[in-house]
């Protein structure tokens, strides 16, 4: 794959430049935003944009999606310990004032009378779309192709600046024949060094695999790669040895397919694939590389970003 031979982390400064982008809000991995920083997310968006494929139904999903859905998707097999629920004080008002006034009264937590909602943070944009698209019937034979976006949570809590709890995702996301998939993944990977390159990011593409949870969740990372099934374009943001992976080229063959029954028209189970944009990640390597004061970044960035 791809490799630029400049692969360093360009600031050796992370705490400060953590400080001029970010605001403690005391958890972890959890941070206010400031105007700076927000500014170069809403421009990296529309850069993104600008290299939508023309047949992309747009859809934009909320914080949250169905629990029924993602225990469908096996999300519990592969990454139990990446999920959050949601719990509300649920029942009638009796039994919600009682478990106030424990709390108030110091004879117990609120949170042990919580009792699990219909409802997750969703662990990544796509998730919800696979079930949209089965809906609506065999996939028409040209494929189907969606821009997605969403605000996800997983449960890493870090202190490093690369890695947060609460983070955006926006991806493209290919629907059909296992040939349009793999072709949809090739053309992406040249579209997005291509775009790299334009933001001046120092790179690399390798094979990898997804986290997946405990033993028997390491021989189906090893399977993974194998199969080639996940690259990631890597940027040297905390170290140039553990870089980060702000882009992901993911092919799931007939998986989403078989699970929500979601077939092509010859009637064979559907293969998806999809490119992810880690719209944070991409942003702190934007000021890892460039620096904290946009107006001094290389002209040519800028004018990509139009800022």
């Amino acid at each position: 794959m791809t490799i630029r031979a400049k692969f360093a982390p360009m600031t050796d400064d992370l705490e400060a430049l953590k400080n001029a982008l970010f605001l403690s809000t005391g958890v972890d991995g959890v941070y206010a935003r400031t105007g700076r920083y927000e500014a170069v997310v809403d421009a990296l968006t529309a850069f993104i944009s600008a290299h939508r494929p023309a047949e992309a139904e747009v859809l934009r999903f909320p914080p949250v999606m169905s629990r029924a859905q993602i225990e469908r998707h096996g999300y519990l097999k592969s990454f139990p310990n990446l999920l959050g629920a949601v719990s509300c004080l649920c029942g009638d008002e009796k039994h919600i004032r009682g478990a106030v006034t424990r709390f108030e009264e110091g004879e117990q937590s609120w949170t042990e009378a919580l009792q699990p909602a219909d409802l997750v943070l969703a662990p990544a944009a796509c998730y919800p779309v696979y079930p949209i698209a089965a809906s609506r019937g065999p996939v028409p034979t040209a494929g189907l192709t969606f821009d997605v976006a969403a605000d996800c949570f997983r449960r890493e809590p870090s202190t490093d600046i690369d890695r947060l709890q609460s983070f955006r995702m926006r991806e493209y996301v290919r629907i059909g024949t296992a040939a349009q998939i793999q072709s949809f993944r090739e053309a992406w990977l040249a579209i997005a060094t291509g775009m790299a390159e334009q933001l001046g990011l120092s790179y690399r593409v390798d094979l990898a695999s997804d986290p997946f949870f405990g033993r028997g969740g390491q021989i189906v990372a090893m399977a993974q790669k194998e199969q080639a099934l996940k690259f990631e374009l890597l940027v040297p943001v905390m170290s140039a040895e553990k870089p980060t992976a702000c882009m992901s080229f993911n092919y799931h063959q007939d998986h989403f397919g078989l699970t929500w029954d979601l077939a092509t028209d010859s009637g064979e189970p559907a293969h998806t694939g999809c490119v992810a944009f880690g719209m944070d990640r991409l942003a702190v390597a934007m000021f890892a590389t460039h620096g904290v004061d946009v107006a001094t970044w290389p002209a040519s960035v800028r004018d990509a970003l139009r800022l």
